[in-house]
């Protein structure tokens, strides 16, 4: 392993983990002394920003040296943490100021995810991005087991304010090592008409690869059944699985099917990375149609478990199939599409649940939403490009 791999690797695994401490900082501190009103506000404040600047943070990525973005943006959600970390230490929680601050963290987090992407597949030579991307995979799910568990002890222990500044100083961290990052100078094409002329160049490059539409398309709606799936999952094992415990055990058996689907992933024999990624996709229908039909534990957790070890397989395999189709120079805008599908999706699940389930019950929109799940992911096998060899290569498995 390369000097500029290590630190790419460590530069990510601090973000991550920053990343994973700030919903449960935000929500302990809010909750405390405000109301679930408050919280939405906050929240709503970090995800609005995500979802309108990707765009132009994709332009962003293609149009300056990722690591100088991918710096930035770190820094600025430093900045942000940081400041959270000091009005929460110094006086009573005020909800503007955490909203603004949650604004620049959700606009940080815009400027910074597909310049990422673009990071990666700079630094790191084709033959060796599956097993990075693996291995990358391995520390995000390790930071979303170990952010909350982190972030409720040093709420709990010593505040929500320490909580935040240990955030911002790993962020801070994240940014000295990414910043560091070198890559061979990009092959920038000649500008068009400023932003909105990239812009519009993005989306002309984007609808040259149908599969990548198609794979998009369907990872979101896989995205809002998983917000049903994470509304409407915890209630029904209250209600007929065992009790709140039982939810707990059944997420801690998904984040080990995320991580064993995540190392397993450079591994197995996979010679159609697109076919293997929608089959994963696709498994998401197992645990919503258990949920539905409130099957034993057992076979909940079965499914749940195989569908967690779907997504630990799928994603490093799209994110290098992703930086071996598309080109580099157009890398950013292209990925930042997908990456504003996966924000939009999954909130407007979480948000439709409750109402649905008032108007139908829980089991109806869980058992369409399977059908629609493995549907939409499944129906990309019936493109040519999805079921193609990578370059006529007999495998991408990395042993």
């Amino acid at each position: 392993m390369t000097p500029t791999i290590r630190r790419l690797l460590a530069g990510r695994t601090f973000a991550a983990l920053a990343t994973a401490l700030i919903p449960t900082t935000l929500t302990l501190a809010v909750i405390r002394t405000g109301s679930a009103g408050d919280l939405g506000l906050v929240l709503a404040a970090e995800m609005l920003p995500m979802v309108l600047l990707l765009p132009l943070a994709g332009v962003a990525a293609d149009r300056w040296p990722a690591r100088r973005v991918v710096l930035a943006a770190d820094l600025a959600r430093a900045a942000a943490q940081l400041g959270t970390g000091a009005m929460l230490l110094t006086g009573p929680v005020r909800i503007p100021g955490l909203a603004a601050l949650a604004a620049v963290t959700g606009a940080a987090v815009a400027f910074g995810n597909p310049s990422a992407r673009t990071l990666v597949a700079a630094a790191v030579p084709a033959p060796d991005r599956l097993r990075v991307n693996a291995r990358l995979g391995v520390a995000n799910g390790l930071a979303q087991l170990a952010g909350p568990a982190t972030a409720g002890a040093v709420v709990l222990g010593v505040g929500a304010g320490w909580s935040s500044l240990l955030t911002g100083a790993l962020f801070v961290c994240s940014a000295l090592t990414l910043g560091g990052v070198r890559t061979p100078p990009p092959e920038r094409a000649a500008l068009r008409g400023g932003f909105l002329g990239e812009l519009r160049a993005g989306w002309a490059e984007t609808r040259r690869h149908p599969w990548f539409l198609a794979n998009v398309l369907a990872h979101g709606v896989w995205h809002l059944a998983a917000g049903l799936l994470l509304t409407l999952g915890p209630l029904i094992a209250v209600e007929s699985l065992g009790g709140a415990g039982t939810w707990v055990l059944l997420s801690q058996l998904g984040t080990a099917g995320l991580l064993l689907g995540v190392w397993a992933a450079g591994r197995l024999p996979v010679r159609r990375p697109l076919v293997a990624v929608a089959v994963a996709s696709s498994l998401q229908a197992l645990p919503l149609t258990a949920f539905a039909l409130r099957l034993p534990t057992a076979v909940t957790a079965g499914a749940f478990c195989a569908a967690m070890f779907g997504v630990g397989v799928l994603s490093p395999l799209w994110e290098t199939e992703i930086q071996r189709r598309i080109p580099l120079e157009t890398l950013g805008r292209v990925g930042s599409f997908d990456t504003l599908i996966s924000f939009a999706a999954r909130p407007l699940g979480l948000a439709a649940a409750a109402p649905l389930a008032a108007v139908t019950g829980t089991a109806a929109p869980l058992l369409v939403a399977a059908v629609l799940t493995a549907a939409a992911n499944l129906s990309v096998l019936l493109l040519r490009d999805v079921r193609a060899h990578p370059e006529g290569k007999p495998s991408l498995a990395l042993r």
